[in-house]
């Protein structure tokens, strides 16, 4: 793909996008939900174990629903009533002990959260990014991500959307003008770590 990724620890964060009980029962492609998962859990293990800092992030609006986005658009979001536990982080990802968690009201996980400060305050020049879904939640995150003068790796292999279409034009059309594109198994070999 291109040089060989360096990553200081001290100075990056794994961000997490949206692996949620709603969201990853949704089709996702190219890659299946449960490999996202998996790979999105190695990802933070590694992360964890040598201190770099973890972010979860999960979105939802808030109990009233009052603070859900309305747009006037030509393809209106579903409006219907959320299943409890819709908006619960998958197990496999925790949270755990020094993890953050960031709970969004929209697609990225900056505007109206504490995000950028716990990234600024902590030092953090570099995001990791994966979840679900590549095209709205990772995508609008790492837009925003760039915006603000982070570097930014996307991990392909952890990352997936409705469409094998939507995965790839996020990736080919915003994500490479904007940060490196890797796989899980280079972002774990950067970290001293064997898959």
């Amino acid at each position: 793909m291109s040089d060989a990724l360096q990553l200081n620890p001290q100075r990056m964060a794994l961000v997490v996008i949206d692996l949620q009980q709603g969201i990853v029962q949704m089709p996702a492609e190219p890659h299946s939900a449960t490999t996202v998962i998996t790979h999105a859990a190695q990802l933070a293990d590694a992360c964890r174990a040598v201190g770099a800092f973890v972010v979860l992030v999960h979105v939802g609006p808030s109990p009233d629903g009052q603070d859900a986005l309305r747009p006037h658009a030509d393809q209106s979001a579903p409006t219907r009533a959320l299943p409890p536990g819709w908006d619960t982080i998958v197990s496999e990802l925790g949270p755990k002990p020094g993890d953050h968690v960031v709970r969004k009201r929209q697609w990225g996980a900056f505007y109206g959260t504490d995000l950028d400060l716990q990234l600024r305050r902590r030092g953090i020049e570099t995001l990791v990014l994966c979840g679900i879904s590549t095209n709205y939640g990772v995508e609008s995150t790492a837009r925003d991500a760039y915006e603000r003068g982070y570097q930014q790796i996307i991990v392909e292999d952890a990352c997936s959307a409705r469409t094998t279409a939507a995965h790839a034009f996020a990736l080919e059309t915003v994500f490479a003008r904007i940060g490196r594109i890797r796989r899980t198994a280079e972002v774990l070999q950067a970290l001293g770590v064997r898959e």
